[in-house]
């Protein structure tokens, strides 16, 4: 199946901006994360779609999946 998969802030460093995605069905969002080479612990926001996902979320056919940093500050 395809989704399109969107990165915002420092995941695209070195990476892309949008990109579609063949994946295979029943894919969660933490099989995108890790073959990205990235933690749990780097995601702060997960959007499928525009709303809220954990990365437990399976991914359906012509899903958005947007993965955003966590943001450092005080």
């Amino acid at each position: 199946m395809q989704i399109t998969l969107k990165l915002f802030a420092t995941f695209r460093t070195a990476r892309f901006k949008i990109a579609p995605q063949e994946v295979p069905a029943g894919t969660k969002c933490l099989a995108i994360v890790i073959n990205l080479g990235l933690t749990e612990d780097e995601v702060g926001v997960v959007l499928v779609n525009g709303r809220h996902a954990t990365l437990d979320h399976i991914l359906h056919d012509n899903d958005t999946l947007s993965l955003f940093p966590l943001v450092g500050g005080g």
